[in-house]
């Protein structure tokens, strides 16, 4: 791809589906708690009871997530459970609202004061989950399942591969969620011709693409990756016979012929019936609800508390601020502007930079503890479409399976790659979550996804990954500064395209005031806003909010201040809206100067 920087880091546990997350989140809350009011003031330690049966609750509800987060279930108490991918419909959402709204009731009835620090927190987080999650309330036909690169559609495949063995349960699970992969598609459909008839029907160009990406994965079904990283599965599976394994393979045969197979077709001919019906090919500013579906999204996939216009001047100062620090840098050492591009470096070797990382870190960060992680290549059926890396997340309860991707069309040259798998590796998303999951966040923050704390601490520490590939420090500098200014101009032109109502002239005009030229590059950045609204905010206003976390704690500790205290009371608050981090910050400070 020729994008100045297109990185969709997929830090996933779950499918983009309805019925896996708020629904259900909420179906719990529903089914868990349905005394009368009279009943409802309690203890906080029925706050911690009332937490871990919402986390079981809402973990079964969809299998993806149930085996993605937990790799023994059966040591939470969950023996049994339905097998399933979740559900789609208006009814089902319409009535997670109301479920939504019995769900804040329940949540104030508790006596806050009463609660340890680590349980308000909880409360809080829970809290300001649901209120952003209400206020979404009307926005369902604006949401989308489909997209090229975080859609349904291409993260499921990944998720089904790396579906890991650990007994005959989880084949037969495995099996019957391939079973039920053409009827969640045909829901899919239904929800894209609802969306059609709504007039909210994605562009041209993102049906064009999904298109494409069905012709991809049917294309090849003679020798598909699903097949044949199911059989190497088998193939390991130690507690098979030779001849169960012979069975599960022609079963999987089968029902990949039979279903998922189908499955895509059926999507395919849904986007050619549909492609051509969407009304708008701009931002979303231009829908009846967009300024307003916009402010949502950029609210949940931040985590901040900052209003748009107060976002793009603060994107605009920090352009600037790195901007005049690379022109002083290139004012002392004019041979900086060649080095830049000169530099030799070795990136042949993914494993050996994630170990280096691992070692070096140990100066700013608290020592990583003992893990393991493979290092895989995207097959060539998804290497268009998905991002040039990603990691997938360990389960809670075995933070020992940990997976990096790399697309090797991605075309990693120099520190490309070293930076890429500090964000992918150490001390990005593999050490955060390892390290959160060590310091013990409660369960059910495990599976609520806050992106802009996520992918805003793994781009955070892959701009310090910079200082740490022995390079000239100058030289490291000035490389840091560039990656955070192009990374600035992507969330000036996200706020411009979905907020502002750019046109692609206008995002044309934007990006050559920095010397950027190529009309199709510029066209391709444009169409990839336009289809992921938001998504390039989460890493940088994510970092943003870093940043400034980082600056509260110097003036909270002043000379006893270190970058390991502060990563470390990071890490031990784990994934949370930033008001909340920066309110519960000088708390978890004094924790971990203390550890």
């Amino acid at each position: 791809m020729k994008h100045l920087f297109h990185r969709i880091s997929f830090k996933k546990k779950y499918l983009p589906i309805y019925g896996c997350g708020l629904a259900l989140f909420l179906c719990a809350f529903f089914l868990l708690f349905h005394s009368s009011e009279n009943e409802l003031k309690k203890s906080y330690s029925e706050f911690d009871t009332f937490c871990e049966d919402l986390f079981k609750e809402s973990i079964t509800s969809n299998t993806i997530n149930l085996h993605y987060t937990l790799a023994d279930p059966s040591s939470y108490g969950i023996d049994d459970y339905k097998v399933t991918l979740g559900s789609i419909s208006k009814s089902g959402h319409d009535k997670s609202l109301s479920e939504l709204e019995n769900a804040k009731k329940i949540l104030s009835s508790f006596s806050y004061d009463d609660l340890s620090t680590e349980d308000k927190m909880t409360y809080d987080v829970l809290n300001s989950y649901i209120n952003t999650e209400l206020s979404a309330g009307s926005y369902y036909y604006y949401d989308e399942i489909l997209r090229s690169s975080t859609g349904t559609q291409a993260e499921l495949p990944i998720l089904l591969a790396e579906y890991t063995f650990r007994n005959e349960q989880d084949i037969k699970d495995y099996l019957d969620l391939l079973s039920e992969l053409d009827t969640y598609f045909k829901q899919i459909s239904s929800f894209e011709r609802e969306k059609s008839k709504a007039d909210l029907f994605m562009s041209d160009f993102a049906a064009k693409n999904i298109l494409n990406q069905c012709d991809e994965f049917l294309n090849s079904k003679d020798n598909h990756y699903l097949v044949n990283t199911f059989c190497s599965r088998i193939d390991d599976a130690t507690f098979l016979s030779d001849e169960q394994k012979i069975s599960y393979k022609n079963l999987n045969k089968q029902i990949f012929t039979e279903h998922v197979l189908p499955a895509y077709e059926n999507l395919k001919n849904c986007m050619k019936e549909l492609e051509g019906t969407g009304k708008n090919d701009k931002g979303l500013c231009y829908l009846p609800e967009g300024k307003e579906y916009y402010n949502y999204l950029i609210h949940t996939y931040t985590g901040t508390s900052y209003s748009v216009p107060e976002l793009e001047a603060m994107v605009k100062e920090q352009r600037e601020t790195d901007l005049t620090a690379i022109s002083d840098l290139l004012s002392k050492n004019p041979t900086l502007a060649s080095a830049s591009t000169h530099y030799s470096f070795d990136d042949s070797d993914p494993k050996k930079m994630l170990d280096h990382l691992r070692d070096c870190i140990s100066t700013d960060f608290p020592a990583p503890v003992e893990t393991t992680f493979t290092v895989k290549y995207v097959d060539d059926a998804l290497s268009d479409y998905l991002a040039p890396a990603f990691y997938l997340t360990a389960p809670i309860d075995d933070i020992s399976q940990n997976c990096i991707y790399i697309n090797p069309k991605s075309n990693y040259t120099k520190m490309k790659l070293f930076t890429t798998l500090a964000h992918e590796g150490y001390p990005g998303h593999l050490y955060q979550t390892v390290m959160t999951s060590t310091y013990g966040i409660p369960s059910i923050r495990s599976i609520l996804n806050y992106p802009g704390y996520t992918e805003g601490w793994a781009t955070y520490v892959e701009m310090l990954s910079y200082h740490y590939a022995e390079l000239d420090e100058d030289l490291a500098s000035i490389l840091q500064l560039n990656q955070s200014a192009i990374l600035s101009l992507y969330s000036t032109a996200d706020f411009g395209i979905h907020y502002e109502g750019w046109s692609l002239k206008d995002t044309q005009s934007f990006f050559s005031d920095y010397g950027f030229t190529d009309s199709s590059t510029i066209q391709e950045i444009y169409e990839l806003i336009v289809e992921e609204p938001g998504h390039y905010q989460k890493y940088y206003i994510g970092y943003l909010e870093f940043m400034h976390l980082k600056e509260k704690a110097k003036s909270l500790l002043k000379d006893e201040y270190s970058d390991t205290q502060f990563h470390e009371a990071i890490l031990r608050m784990g994934p949370a809206p930033f008001p909340i981090l920066e309110k519960y910050l000088p708390e978890y400070l004094k924790i971990s100067s203390e550890s």
